[in-house]
């Protein structure tokens, strides 16, 4: 008897199909194959992700034991580790980044009006990146050490529902700086960026393009000052307030215009330092706003321990590449869901919830509504007679 969608399929009924199809067929994803499709590799690694799976034979272990009911999930054949390891290694990567950019582009409209902690109606970015540390031996060709292998994932996350919009995969001896090159500002946007990114002739590309930047300065920043702004140093955190220039000489070459730097005292009482071309905003609210880009590291630890990047299901660089774009499409259709279902929950708390109820035919709505104990009825215990 039809008891109604699993939690699995009810999930990735969100999935646009024709869309992942197109993708498929730009790629060449299926050519010669014959039964386990680009659409089964997707679900399989999704499953993988959505339930915390830590191997390929543990994904081939799970799966098997539901039989019949891996039709009703989805999957059009049964899964194998030795097919599912093979589909990673050759099917082209392109074909989920294509899909996960394409995810990203529902999900950002979902969260336009999402409130970010700071009045602001402007888009906000947070720019950085995290390396994933690798063993050389097996994984050779991204050297980074002598000794050791890795990989850096640098990201660009609205701070409005935390969604990643530009996500660039390189070898970690990358510098963080370069990927700046390949982003294109958008006009009248914030970009929060950590004070490895200060490079002064591309924060002026940002400037020139009608963007916003807000860094933190490095320690012995050479500045001079032309005129100093107001500031409530008692009410508020804020030590100074001042426009200015560069004084060193290639410094002042590749940012010829003047600066904003802002100086406040963390609860620490340590100073720490930003710069920005913005002279509307508050300094006030500009510290605050710098609070915001602590969501990109969140990012980076969802994707590190919740959706187990760090357990690698292939060696070679198309089937690592794969996994990290599968659990980025991944990551956006839980949060595509959450707005379509109006969930009040967190993204960790309807993810930790999916991953014990994916076989379950209960809706999602219903599964994550919350629901209050009821205590018992009153009853009157029954005592047996001894006799």
């Amino acid at each position: 008897m039809h008891q109604g969608k699993r939690v699995f399929a009810q999930v990735m009924a969100h999935l646009p199909l024709s869309t992942f199809r197109r993708c498929v067929l730009r790629h060449g994803g299926e050519r010669k194959v014959k039964s386990f499709s680009c659409l089964d590799q997707f679900y399989a690694m999704a499953f993988a992700q959505l339930t915390f799976r830590e191997s390929l034979r543990d994904i081939e272990a799970c799966l098997a034991t539901q039989g019949k009911r891996l039709h009703h999930l989805g999957f059009r054949s049964p899964v194998a580790r030795n097919t599912l390891a093979n589909a990673n290694a050759t099917r082209p990567w392109q074909i989920y980044a294509d899909l996960a950019q394409h995810l990203i582009g529902i999900a950002r409209p979902l969260y336009a009006n999402e409130p970010i902690g700071v009045e602001l109606n402007e888009t906000v970015y947070a720019f950085d990146a995290t390396t994933i540390d690798l063993c050389l031996s097996v994984y050779s060709w991204a050297p980074f050490r002598s000794t050791k292998a890795a990989i850096k994932l640098h990201t660009l996350l609205d701070l409005r529902g935390s969604i990643p919009t530009f996500i660039h995969i390189s070898d970690g001896k990358m510098h963080e700086v370069r990927i700046l090159d390949a982003l294109t500002p958008e006009p009248g946007a914030f970009y929060l960026l950590d004070r490895g990114y200060l490079d002064f002739a591309r924060l002026h590309t940002f400037h020139e393009a009608g963007s916003f930047f807000l860094i933190r300065a490095k320690r012995g920043l050479r500045f001079k000052r032309r005129y100093s702004q107001p500031v409530d140093r008692r009410n508020t955190a804020v030590l100074c307030d001042q426009i200015g220039m560069l004084e060193v000489f290639y410094s002042k070459q590749g940012y010829p215009t003047p600066l904003r730097r802002i100086v406040v005292k963390d609860e620490s009482g340590e100073r720490i330092t930003f710069l920005t071309n913005n002279t509307r905003l508050p300094p006030t609210t500009l510290a605050e706003l710098y609070r915001c880009r602590w969501q990109v590291e969140l990012f980076f630890k969802w994707i590190k321990q919740h959706l187990r990047i760090k357990a690698f299901f292939g060696t070679s660089e198309n089937a690592v590449k794969t996994q990290i774009w599968i659990a980025v499409a991944t990551y956006v259709l839980i949060a595509i869901i959450k707005k379509r279902a109006a969930l009040p929950h967190s993204l960790y708390q309807i993810l930790q919830i999916l991953s014990v109820t994916m076989f379950e035919t209960t809706p999602i709505n219903q599964l994550l509504a919350r629901t209050t104990p009821q205590p018992e009825p009153d009853s009157e215990p029954f005592q047996l007679v001894l006799l």
